[in-house]
């Protein structure tokens, strides 16, 4: 739980704050961004909420935050409320678990509700309101996971619901050794009518993307936007296999449609196809240039 005692100065008075353990996920400044912004590394808040909508969604941060580095100085009332909000739809079959777990470093996972069975998409942290909310939507048939850094309380989730379990065999450790279905090669591989993975080397080398009804792109640490830059970006920063591959990859999912871009680290983005196509030859463009700025 956050601290009074560590409260950053720099939040503005009033009573949500950020505490000193925050480790700079982002996960607070995307989900309420009126409320939270950056400051030295760390969030802070910069506006105390004034109306319903932000109160709701500064509360959802809250809960969200993998590392409890949001607090309230008065208890708040409508806990229960707010627990009740997730996950938060998206679309609508699709929706933001949130729930960051620290052990994904506050990576985003979320849920797709389909007749044919729910996927959950990479793992969020266990928490009984949680899996009470995915209970009652119809609970989990399968665990997806991108890559090996967003799986967190993956176990956890398939003991619960007894959901199978997806992830490329490259990316296979000594935490994901049960995974029922290990993805192999380097080829998309057509999951369901709806559901086709593509595999994307390079950010890790077994990572892979989910693109549902050809529509919704799951990019796990794959491709985020970024509001610096303008347009889609990749993590030179945070690359653990090889940019080489990863650019080569970007080339790839360029040839698909999509209209949402979905990531587990990173901002989401929702635009035309026309203008997604438009964005990711940007960050192509952007990629291949050895003096790039970061997009952060």
């Amino acid at each position: 739980m956050a601290q009074l005692t560590q409260r950053r100065p720099e939040n503005v008075a009033g009573n949500v704050y950020v505490d000193r353990t925050c480790i700079d996920c982002d996960t607070c400044r995307w989900m309420a961004p009126e409320v939270f912004q950056r400051v030295d590394h760390q969030s802070v808040v910069y506006h105390q909420p004034q109306t319903e909508a932000q109160h709701l969604r500064a509360m959802q941060a809250l809960l969200s935050c993998p590392t409890a580095s949001i607090g309230t100085v008065e208890k708040p009332e409508d806990i229960k409320t707010v627990q009740a909000s997730f996950p938060i739809p998206i679309t609508e079959t699709v929706y933001h678990c949130g729930y960051h777990a620290e052990t994904s470093f506050g990576a985003a996972s979320y849920l797709i509700v389909r007749p044919e069975g729910n996927v959950l998409v990479d793992s969020p942290r266990f928490s009984v309101p949680l899996v009470n909310q995915l209970e009652a939507l119809g609970g989990v048939r399968y665990l997806y996971l991108t890559h090996r850094d967003d799986v967190a309380d993956h176990q956890k989730f398939h003991d619960r619901f007894g959901c199978d379990r997806l992830l490329h065999e490259d990316d296979i450790t000594a935490r994901t050794q049960g995974v029922e279905h290990r993805l192999a090669g380097t080829k998309p591989i057509d999951f369901a009518d709806d559901l086709r993975i593509i595999p994307v080397p390079g950010h890790t080398k077994g990572h892979t993307v989910l693109l549902y009804q050809n529509t919704v792109l799951f990019s796990g640490d794959h491709v985020a936007w970024s509001d610096k830059l303008k347009h889609l970006y990749a993590f030179r920063g945070a690359c653990w296999y090889s940019w080489d591959e990863l650019i080569i990859s970007m080339k790839n999912l360029a040839d698909y449609d999509f209209e949402w871009v979905l990531p587990g680290h990173g901002r989401r983005h929702h635009a035309s196809r026309e203008e997604m196509r438009q964005s990711m030859q940007r960050c192509i463009e952007w990629m291949q240039k050895p003096d790039a700025p970061s997009g952060w």
